[in-house]
């Protein structure tokens, strides 16, 4: 059973678009509205945990470095 989608009814529709609209210029293939959700909900079931969990670690070491310049101010 896949898992509910985190996006928006709103963001879904316009990423189903923008897929509709990469496979027509691209490849020049009509993906219908159909097609092109399932595709959507593959790359945010299997893909979308790899490009959060980098999200999370680009964070993780942005506020470590700034934890590091805090504690340079430290005075003896």
């Amino acid at each position: 059973m896949a898992k509910k989608s985190m996006l928006s009814k709103d963001k879904k529709e316009r990423m189903i678009s923008e897929i509709r609209t990469y496979f027509l210029s691209e490849r020049e293939e009509e993906l219908g509205d159909l097609a092109a959700a399932l595709l959507l909900d593959f790359i945010e079931e299997k893909l979308g945990p790899e490009f959060y969990n980098q999200g999370l670690m680009d964070s993780y070491i942005l506020m470590k470095d700034r934890v590091e310049d805090i504690m340079s101010l430290e005075k003896p």
